[in-house]
């Protein structure tokens, strides 16, 4: 049976339909109601992680109660944790926020690169973004033999033009650890969406597939648009080549980035980031850490995110990118004394556990999953 270890224990949290705004650079405002889906679940969690194996897929009321009564049923917004040891996949955690840490959660997937390596981050929008720190992700890096990649965004700032991008690499000290590469310097290259409902072809950046293998690091947090980010953003918008972003936010129709059906948007997320898995060998060549430090409402495209309202919580890690934002979700929502609430709502508000959903339905993973804490 599946070790689930779990300091947390779930608790009361205050959710609102109302979002706090947000200064994401060309991005409307968090609090807008415009284009967003402004879907809220009505949920009561009040039992411990290590009780989650049976409330799984239990459907979620959305009556518009907003009280902090715990109803008691339990429900979160959650796959399963499953006591299985074959079906599902397997998420790994530790508290231990540090590069021992993350080398420890990397080796539990007992993975073992091909070829050329890529460490697919997000460079982080200056001045003050919550980026992943070299110091935190060298030793890893280093262990892989891997080069960082990341390529431009879609909407100005310091990361919208390539030299101005490489700049903003060595300012935050990642060329001094590894090479470093922009994957859409010199454009876009095609990869074709299988079983997609809004999508049937993805843009990434041109030197995608000078690469074997893929190790996606990512700073897990709030997001304007999405309402979280995680692996699954770092490899459909992260891997998005400008063109590719442009055209993911659109939904795939080619309009505005900004304009776009919310719904739309989210699943052409989870098909981006699914062409993605397919062309690496149907997953075979791409694992995933996701970091749970400075768990900002804001993304690391802000340079200037709100302050969390939540502890620091740990590093997972997955060869299956649903099951480990599932998780990540999941410890959010387990958090006590209505710590997280901010990032709760800017999840909720943006219908983001749609994109897991959708993600799952379209065969990018899974959101049942068994979580090992390897501190124990």
């Amino acid at each position: 049976m599946t070790k689930r270890f779990l300091p947390f224990h779930l608790a009361l949290l205050f959710l609102s339909m109302v979002l706090t705004g947000c200064s994401t650079q060309n991005e409307p405002p968090t609090g807008s109601s415009g284009n967003q889906d402004q879907t809220s679940y009505n949920v009561n969690p009040s039992e411990t992680i290590d009780d989650l194996t049976d409330s799984g897929n239990d459907s979620m009321d959305n009556d518009g109660d907003n009280s902090t009564e715990n109803s008691g049923d339990n429900s979160t917004p959650s796959g399963e944790q499953t006591d299985s040891d074959s079906d599902v996949p397997i998420v790994y955690m530790t508290t231990d926020i540090s590069p021992e840490g993350l080398m420890a959660v990397y080796e539990a997937l007992g993975w073992t690169p091909t070829g050329r390596v890529a460490v697919k981050l997000s460079t982080g929008e200056p001045p003050a973004s919550n980026y992943l720190r070299p110091e935190l992700i060298k030793d890893v890096v280093d262990a892989v033999n891997g080069t960082i990649v990341e390529c431009n965004t879609a909407y100005g700032g310091s990361r919208s033009e390539t030299a101005m991008h490489y700049q903003v690499a060595e300012d935050h000290g990642f060329t001094e650890i590894a090479d470093f590469q922009i994957l859409d310097e010199n454009g876009s290259m095609t990869l074709p969406v299988e079983g997609g409902s809004v999508l049937t072809e993805n843009y990434v950046g041109a030197a995608f597939a000078d690469y074997d293998s893929y190790l996606v690091l990512s700073h897990f947090k709030g997001h304007a648009m999405a309402g979280y980010g995680g692996a699954i953003k770092n490899i459909s918008i992260g891997l998005g080549s400008s063109e590719g972003k442009a055209w993911i936010h659109s939904g795939g129709t080619g309009g505005s980035m900004w304009g776009g059906e919310q719904d739309a948007f989210l699943e052409a997320m989870a098909e981006a980031g699914k062409s993605v898995s397919d062309y690496l060998g149907n997953g075979e060549r791409i694992v995933y850490v996701n970091v749970m430090n400075r768990l900002s409402v804001d993304c690391d495209c802000d340079g200037n995110p709100a302050e969390p309202d939540i502890h620091d919580i740990g590093i997972l890690s997955s060869a299956d990118p649903v099951a480990l934002d599932q998780a990540c979700i999941d410890l959010i929502y387990a958090q006590k004394d209505g710590d997280g609430a901010a990032l709760v709502k800017r999840i909720e508000s943006r219908n983001g556990l749609h994109t897991l959903e959708h993600a799952e339905k379209i065969g990018l993973g899974s959101r049942h999953y068994s979580l090992v804490n390897i501190d124990e």
